[in-house]
């Protein structure tokens, strides 16, 4: 199943360019099988998240995009806020004795600010993120984010190298142009927040960067016959 971890509509988002039936009508239109709803420090309601996936037909799991002393982080099965959820130890926690998961998105921007692209400021950011205790509250990294540059991306996946966590891929979606960049490919079935929660910690997904597959097909197909 190809399922997008990390989309922002709006209001609940209010940087987002996006409403919840664009970005659904959108994923369909692109191949998806799901999307999660990972709006800023806001937490979706079950009733509507049911009602918007039984009008759809579609697969949507609720997910919190978490701003923590930290960074920010994606929680999974986690439905409510609770005093101290913004310091990691303390929200790591929660997430545990709620049965979820904690995915840690786009993690260059919490040790490279102001990305640099010499060796020694490379290596220097890498090694102050690897020794970052964040990590050890996470199942995954995002190693591919739809809206940044292939250079921030390759931190990320350096970064899940070294750490020896799984990668996943979130389009990070504000916009319709966003839905489809990338996503995350898991190996079985997801129904729900416990089923992506469950193949979120056993590893069986990988990262897969849709937009370099549509422009690989693109020239294929515009490539001259051979000889």
């Amino acid at each position: 199943m190809l399922i997008d971890l990390h989309c922002h509509t709006f209001p609940l988002s209010n940087d987002s360019f996006l409403s919840p039936d664009q970005l659904i009508e959108r994923a369909k239109a692109v191949g998806l099988d799901g999307v999660c709803l990972t709006e800023h420090d806001s937490v979706w309601q079950p009733l509507k998240v049911r009602e918007l996936a039984e009008r759809h037909n579609f697969l949507i799991i609720p997910g919190i995009e978490l701003n923590t002393e930290d960074g920010h982080i994606l929680v999974f099965g986690l439905d409510r806020h609770v005093t101290g959820m913004y310091r990691l130890p303390q929200l790591a926690r929660l997430v545990t004795e709620a049965g979820g998961a904690l995915v840690y998105p786009h993690p260059y921007r919490q040790f490279t600010p102001l990305l640099r692209m010499d060796d020694d400021f490379w290596t220097m950011a890498l090694e102050r993120a690897v020794a970052s205790p964040a990590f050890q509250h996470v199942c995954a990294l995002e190693a591919i984010n739809g809206r940044s540059t292939q250079e921030e991306n390759l931190f990320s996946w350096q970064l899940c190298a070294r750490l020896g966590l799984p990668a996943v891929a979130g389009s990070d979606a504000h916009d319709p142009s966003d839905v489809g960049t990338c996503a995350t490919r898991f190996q079985r079935s997801i129904a729900d927040v416990e089923d992506l929660v469950r193949e979120l910690k056993s590893g069986r997904f990988h990262a897969v960067n849709l937009r370099a597959q549509s422009e690989a097909t693109e020239e294929t197909r515009l490539a001259p016959p051979l000889d």
